[in-house]
């Protein structure tokens, strides 16, 4: 016997990719997440490509991975794609001692983070009604 299929705990048309223990600080990671929050998939992965900060590739590479498994799993149109939720959350924290001088020592704390990106396909646009020449 096995347990009963656990209900799907995102809409129908939102597709979720999850980075665990990833080894930077919650408070680096949200800085990043929030370039793309809200964005059009294909406009989050251009900053990403583009940005600076050194988590960002890794944070593209579980964006794409939301974005394949919309593809692939759900169906979803890419094309029409937004980023509509990108968490941040703690994970673990290693302690570390630095040696300081007359023999003491002071604390360093390696942060660690989970991430979780969440696209959803974004209504059609009703199109606009042709227009009519003039009579």
């Amino acid at each position: 016997m096995s347990k009963p299929k656990q209900a799907r705990r995102i809409g129908e048309t939102e597709a979720q990719a999850i980075l665990s223990n990833v080894r930077v600080s919650p408070r680096k990671l949200n800085l990043v997440a929030g370039l793309i929050r809200n964005r059009s998939a294909a406009e989050a992965v251009a900053t990403l490509t583009f940005s600076k900060r050194r988590i960002a590739q890794q944070v593209k590479k579980v964006l794409e991975s939301a974005i394949a498994n919309a593809e692939n799993n759900h169906q979803l149109d890419v094309d029409r794609l937004v980023v509509s939720r990108a968490e941040v959350g703690r994970s673990i924290v290693m302690k570390r001692f630095h040696a300081r001088g007359r023999g003491r020592a002071s604390r360093i704390e390696k942060w660690f983070s989970h991430l979780k990106i969440v696209v959803a396909e974004r209504a059609q646009e009703p199109a606009a009604p042709a227009e009519q020449g003039a009579a």
